[in-house]
């Protein structure tokens, strides 16, 4: 007879978590965290398991994807970076051990951070200490859990993952818009940009430039409607997205593309 669904997730969870003996236990329609409900709002959600334990990933991969997470699973960092390509543009929350050969968990996690859109980093460790808790928090972790930790505790720890995923997302392309605007705007008109968001006047830019104060005005104006700013606050954050330079006077071979900036 083939175990239940049930039986499965908890098994799982008595495997790869070392799970409290206080946890409740699953019977009859009692679903775990992060089930029922949310297994539409989880769809959408790519957990990496990294350990190089093979009961610990198999288990774990059992639990999420009855949650309704996306599940791939991966025996070291390495095999993970291999594919890391992959998950640009997709949510993603990368669960990995702190302790494993060859690449560490903190390295894992450094080597991610380089990433045009970086993975959240969920820490599940054995191994856990303030030092290396802290480290993992200052680094960008979302969360750092121990063994054993309880159920409610890792679901929680992903959705917040998902959510933080779900921003860097956001952002990302955000600013894929704002630098397609700015690749809109002539020579000229990066250059008015970056005198008006450093503070000038209209007077002083004309000055700086050495053209007419309602020249000025008119490429402002342009500037305004090509990068669909609200207000000159709005272009001032633009700006700084975008990498602009504020603090001098740009030639326009020096704002023909704005540098590199993550957001």
């Amino acid at each position: 007879m083939s175990p239940s669904r049930e039986d499965v997730v908890a098994r799982g969870v008595e495997i790869a978590l070392d799970i409290a003996p206080d946890l409740p236990q699953l019977h009859g329609d009692r679903k775990p965290n992060g089930m029922g409900i949310g297994l539409a709002m989880n769809e959408d959600v790519m957990v990496c398991v990294v350990d190089d334990d093979e009961r610990v990933r198999t288990a774990l991969a059992r639990l999420l994807k009855s949650a309704g997470y996306r599940t791939s699973i991966f025996p070291s960092g390495q095999a993970l970076l291999t594919e890391a390509s992959q998950f640009n543009g997709a949510v993603t929350v990368v669960l990995t051990d702190l302790r494993m050969p060859g690449i560490d968990g903190m390295a894992l996690a450094e080597q991610l951070a380089a990433a045009p859109v970086p993975p959240s980093i969920v820490f599940l460790t054995a191994h856990g200490d303030v030092p290396a808790a802290t480290r993992a928090m200052k680094d960008g972790a979302v969360d750092f859990l121990e063994k054993p930790v309880r159920e409610e505790d890792l679901f929680d720890a992903l959705r917040r993952a998902a959510a933080r995923s779900r921003e860097q997302i956001a952002r990302h392309h955000q600013l894929g818009e704002l630098r397609e605007r700015y690749g809109k705007l002539t020579p000229r008109e990066r250059q008015v940009f970056s005198l008006v968001v450093s503070g000038m006047i209209n007077k002083e830019a004309a000055w700086e430039l050495g053209i007419a104060e309602k020249t000025i005005k008119v490429h402002r104006a342009r500037v305004i409607e090509k990068m669909g700013a609200q207000s000159l606050p709005d272009l001032v954050r633009m700006a700084g997205r975008l990498g602009i330079p504020a603090d001098a006077t740009p030639s326009a071979e020096d704002v023909s593309s704005p540098g590199p900036h993550r957001s």
